[in-house]
């Protein structure tokens, strides 16, 4: 989908800058080195605007597709190429800013610096966009975290998909996208550093013979890791009793996982566990009512 976008929008700018090359050059309006301040928004101006912005675009859109070329191995790479995106749209917009009033011979120098207080207090009034900015340049060098990493924020859980210069992009597993502005990004849990564990716990009955039943436990978790070796990084844990329930004794085992398989480690390591117990005559009891009539 977003191949057949990109393609799309690459035929749409080639077509106006065609035209807008085109008809400049066949009016006469590419041969003037700039416009005067005299121009007034005539259909030679449409044109040199239209070609340059279109111009601007392309070139912003293929050094685009070229970093889509490039295939990082790292999630540092990966933010990098993240952050190098978003600076290419920036500079896009502010290059097709500029360049669009010096051909309408607006002096850009000038106003720059006739507006060099009002600057200042747009500056202020725009702290909040400059933090994001700055917090943007210490995410990339302190490598806090990158793009593909599993990070918690404000209790939202999910992967970082994009870093730009003001905001990072995260998914949870229900694909919803949470945008941070990068100030804002403050005591962050990367969960991506380190091996997860999933947990399970499962009840038996107390009529089992608990200490029979611990010494099949070993071959038993061999057995899972073994038909499980895709998720789990080792043999599961048994860590023993958990609980003493109303009406089961709970017990509890954990396995090495990675983060993005944390929620469906626990999940397999229940099923294989429910069915391994099944094997061994243990049936998983539930809560009963005892009704005595007078």
């Amino acid at each position: 989908m977003k191949e057949k976008q990109s393609i799309i929008k690459f035929l749409i700018l080639a077509v106006i800058l065609a035209v807008a090359l085109t008809a400049g050059f066949a009016t006469g309006a590419m041969k003037t080195a700039a416009l005067t301040a005299d121009w007034t928004l005539s259909l030679r101006a449409i044109l040199r605007l239209a070609a340059m912005a279109a111009g601007v675009l392309l070139a912003e859109w293929v050094a685009e597709f070229f970093l889509t070329l490039c295939k990082p191995r790292t999630h540092r790479a990966r933010s990098i190429l993240s952050i190098t995106r978003s600076l290419l749209r920036y500079a896009a917009a502010i290059v097709i800013l500029c360049w669009g009033l010096h051909l309408l011979g607006v002096n850009i120098l000038a106003i720059v610096a006739s507006l060099g207080v009002l600057a200042l207090i747009v500056g202020f009034a725009a702290d909040s966009i400059i933090a994001d900015l700055v917090t943007g340049v210490f995410i990339l060098f302190d490598s806090q975290y990158n793009v593909g990493d599993i990070i918690e924020v404000d209790g939202f859980r999910g992967v970082v998909t994009d870093i730009g210069i003001r905001t990072t992009s995260i998914t949870d597993a229900s694909e919803n996208i949470k945008i941070v502005n990068n100030a804002d990004m403050r005591n962050i849990l990367n969960r991506s550093d380190h091996v997860s564990k999933s947990f399970c716990d499962i009840s038996i009955p107390y009529t089992c013979d608990l200490e029979a039943l611990e010494e099949k436990f070993p071959s038993l978790l061999e057995e899972i890791r073994q038909k499980r070796a895709d998720v789990m990084l080792d043999t599961p844990v048994y860590l023993g009793v958990q609980q003493l329930a109303d009406s089961a004794v709970v017990l509890r085992f954990c396995v090495d996982v990675k983060e993005k398989d944390i929620y469906g480690g626990a999940r397999i390591l229940n099923r294989d566990l429910l069915l391994g117990l099944r094997q061994l005559g243990v049936e998983c009891p539930f809560p009963q009512l005892d009704v005595h009539s007078m």
